[in-house]
């Protein structure tokens, strides 16, 4: 804490200088440190980090006029063997080339594989210390009693002539019998079987969940099929392997899918529907229609119609048919759990001006999923919409496919948030996490339809570019879900503690790579946008270069330079300094307001100026010294005769030769000059100096709040190029009419400063509570835990499921 005031400072000397505050003259520059030394030229262009442009991706950060993706089109039959837990499949992939290149092979992704024993992310993890978990162990104890991974039975052509194949980890490259050329396409074949993994024990993006009091099922079954790879104009095949982080890269074609499962069974999946007569009752269809005219949720499966489905089962099976056009993967759900509601969302001139939006859920999420989701899965297409682009499919579902998280697909999404159900009364009641937990939950999985599943970004590669997008854009329609929501993350002030931790890579890090990766791949990211939104370019500039990058990029893969150059190129603001700071390092924020100082601009007229010399000096505190040494008699008081001319006359006194100066300097101004002087003084101009020092490494605007002595206030933006000359230190000028009490920077916490407490001139106490705590010097006594009652395991507490297991050393 400081009391450090205003420093106020006597009245100076203007002279002609005073017409270029706020710039450098030629000669001042000149002198600039340049990049020898110790200066850091934190505005050099991105030019030398970002890859040239071409045909394929322009300066603008738009499609070139030669852009290229390749097409994957799918054909699927699918079987759901409940009882064992299994999917027995096969697909028809028809391959098109539109690049410019000669292929020999095609690339398989077999992220199922990642599940496997000796896949790297089963055989690379690590702990910090000796201990393990429960739910650790429980995972290896389930890995060694099921196989997980593909079972690839048979790869041929269309003809059925065999393909030679290699599998290497999650990847499969098939060798084809004939290069494939540019503009031609190849059909292929794949069969396969897989067990479902456990997503309670093996976590991952899918699998199936075990109610075990009612000994039912729902799978939400995601990267279930073999799925081809992407091959890119920046990367070639994108064939990295699938650790478990970095999502994934695709190609966009069209799917038919056909998914046989028990009859009693409700399936939501990618897609529309197209044998709705041979799955659904007459009833349901009907609601159906309803839900098509109505703005609210309506029950195609009721609470009470999925409680008692649940409760009888059958042996019978019936095949559910999907088509899907122009989607990048393809997702589907199954149980006999399900209640099933569906509101529709209207956007008047989008290809699809009737989106119906839909949840299914189990008994168990109720009352709390009726109530909120459906509604969270219209509100994002509300507000998404505005930012980039109408919903672009026909519908969008949300699955309770487990009790937290969430995962995107296209049209698809799987959410968790559950209520909690008292052991004694059996009411469900919901917290205040569940309730927002959800919301937020389904905004966020809803919002990936538009990133990456149709800005089709590299996930395996870039995380921010989807993550961080849609957590912005997650942020906002919360923002307009009511006041006060409780956003997680998007708000500056909630990223500072990560961004002042030591261990963070900077968010251009590969996925497989990534430190702290919720605040890395999501926060920051999204914190940076709104950063640039509300404070580097401002709503208007920033809305509608996001927009352009959102449309230009619909249906196409964008890399980062693309977004980079598109928002420069839609606003003309140089955010080179911006992207590097924010994308390319780990600095943090931090600008202290140092010191300010506050001066008059001097008449230079000895008549007027002497005297408040003279008051000004008379202001200065007595010293110790001459305070106690008053009742002393002094010398010359005692011999009058020592006193003399300069005992009557002292510094302040006005001589001829001071006036004859003055005289010569007036005499000395062109008239240019003479008349800024006397409009200066006129006016009452006060000239502060406010001293700002960069700490944190990461340059930014500086938003001041002024204060004035008369009860008035200012804000002020000072824009980030002021630190282009020096990044660590920097002076600013400020002329006012007004006497200033007081300046703080980022008072409304907008540019993430790290420390608030060096943003203030005069300083201030910064008050807080503290709670007081209770030494716990209690010993185990053992006698007495030996007359304590034993329970019996019926009645005993019981643990944690994510509590260490006990470990005990066996060597000697």
């Amino acid at each position: 804490m400081s009391d450090k005031p205003i420093n106020k400072k006597p009245t100076v000397v203007i002279v002609a200088a005073l017409l270029c505050i706020g710039f450098i003259s030629p000669a001042a520059f000149s002198q600039t440190k340049q990049t020898k030394g110790s200066f850091k030229d934190v505005f050099r262009q991105l030019d030398e980090i970002l890859p040239t442009p071409n045909a394929y991706r322009t300066a603008s950060g738009a499609p070139g006029n030669a852009y290229w993706q390749q097409q994957a089109d799918y054909e699927i039959e699918a079987t759901l063997d409940e009882d064992n837990q299994r999917i027995i499949a096969s697909e028809r992939i028809t391959y098109s080339n539109n690049s410019p290149d000669t292929l020999p092979y095609i690339w398989v992704q077999l992220d199922q594989n990642r599940f496997r024993d000796d896949s790297i992310g089963r055989t690379t993890g690590t702990t910090g210390s000796d201990r393990i978990s429960f739910a650790g162990m429980r995972l290896e104890q389930h890995a060694a009693e099921r196989e997980f991974g593909f079972e690839i039975q048979r790869v041929a052509l269309r003809n059925g002539n065999a393909l030679d194949y290699t599998i290497n980890g999650t990847m499969m490259r098939i060798d084809l019998s004939m290069p494939l050329r540019s503009g031609q396409s190849v059909t292929f074949e794949i069969d396969w079987e897989h067990n479902i993994t456990d997503s309670d024990i093996m976590g991952g993006r899918g699998g199936l969940e075990h109610f075990r009091d009612s000994d039912t099922y729902q799978f939400a079954l995601a990267q279930w099929y073999p799925r081809v790879a992407a091959y890119t104009d920046y990367n070639g095949w994108v064939n990295k392997q699938f650790i478990g982080r970095g999502e994934f890269t695709l190609e966009f074609g069209d799917f038919d899918v056909s998914l046989t499962v028990p009859a009693d069974h409700i399936v939501a999946s990618t897609g529309v529907l197209q044998n709705p007569n041979q799955v659904l009752t007459a009833q349901q269809r009907d609601r159906l229609d309803q839900a098509r005219e109505s703005d609210t949720p309506v029950f195609i499966v009721t609470p009470e119609e999925a409680e008692a489905n649940q409760a009888e089962g059958t042996d019978d099976m019936v095949t559910w048919r999907f088509e899907a056009e122009n989607v990048r993967d393809f997702a589907w759900a199954s149980s006999r759990k399900y209640i099933w509601d569906a509101m529709t969302h209207v956007q008047e001139g989008a290809e699809y001006e009737e989106v119906l939006a839909m949840s299914l859920y189990p008994p168990e999420a109720e009352p709390l999923w009726s109530k909120y989701s459906t509604h969270a899965v219209a509100h994002t297409m509300d507000v998404y919409s505005k930012f980039s682009f109408e919903y672009p499919y026909p519908v969008a579902i949300s699955v309770n496919a487990w009790e937290s998280g969430g995962m995107e697909y296209p049209m698809i999404t799987f959410n968790g948030y559950r209520p909690v159900e008292d052991e004694d009364t059996g009411e469900r009641t919901y917290s205040r996490r569940a309730k927002y937990g959800l919301i937020s939950v389904v905004i966020h999985e809803i919002g990936h339809i538009y990133f990456p599943m149709t800005v089709n970004s590299d996930e395996r590669q870039w995380t921010w570019m989807d993550e961080g997008l849609n957590t912005f854009l997650q942020f906002l329609a919360e923002r307009e879900w009511e006041d006060d929501y409780p956003s997680r993350r998007g708000d500056p002030k909630n990223i500072v503690d990560y961004m002042l931790s030591q261990n963070q890579v900077p968010i251009m890090t590969n996925s497989e790579s990534i430190l702290q990766f919720g605040n890395n791949a999501y926060a920051k990211p999204a914190t940076a946008l709104v950063v640039l939104r509300e404070t580097v370019m401002g709503r208007s500039l920033f809305d509608f270069a996001f927009k352009q990058y959102s449309e230009r990029w619909m249906f196409k893969r964008p890399t980062p330079s693309d977004f980079f150059r598109t928002m420069e190129d839609a606003s003309a603001v140089d955010l080179d300094w911006f992207f590097r700071g924010w994308f390319y390092s780990t600095d943090h924020v931090d600008i202290a307001l140092n010191d300010i100082r506050e001066y008059q601009v001097s008449t230079q007229d000895p008549e007027i100026e002497f005297p408040l010399d003279r008051e000004e000096a008379d202001d200065d505190p007595e010293s110790l010294t001459k305070l106690r040494n008053a009742d002393i008699e002094k010398r010359v008081d005692r011999f009058p005769e020592l006193n003399d001319f300069y005992n009557e006359n002292n510094e302040f006194t006005v001589s001829n030769k001071d006036r004859n100066d003055y005289t010569s300097f007036r005499d000395g101004l062109e008239d240019w000059e003479l008349e800024v002087l006397d409009k200066a003084i006129a006016d009452g101009s006060l000239i502060y100096f406010l001293d700002f020092e960069n700490i944190g490494g990461l340059v930014m605007p500086i938003p001041l709040e002024i204060k004035y002595a008369d009860g008035s206030s200012e804000s002020k933006m000072i824009p980030a190029e002021i630190w282009r000359y020096d990044s660590h230190a920097v002076t600013h000028t400020l002329i006012t009419q007004k006497e200033i009490e007081s300046v703080e920077v980022d008072p409304m916490l907008q540019i993430a400063d790290a420390d608030i407490g060096n943003n203030k001139l005069p300083r201030e106490i910064q008050r807080s509570r503290i709670e007081l705590y209770k030494s716990d010097t209690k010993q185990r006594d053992l006698m007495a835990d030996m007359l304590v009652e034993l329970k019996s395991a019926e009645t005993g507490d019981e643990e944690e499921p994510s509590a260490d297991l006990p470990l005990e050393e066996t060597g000697e």
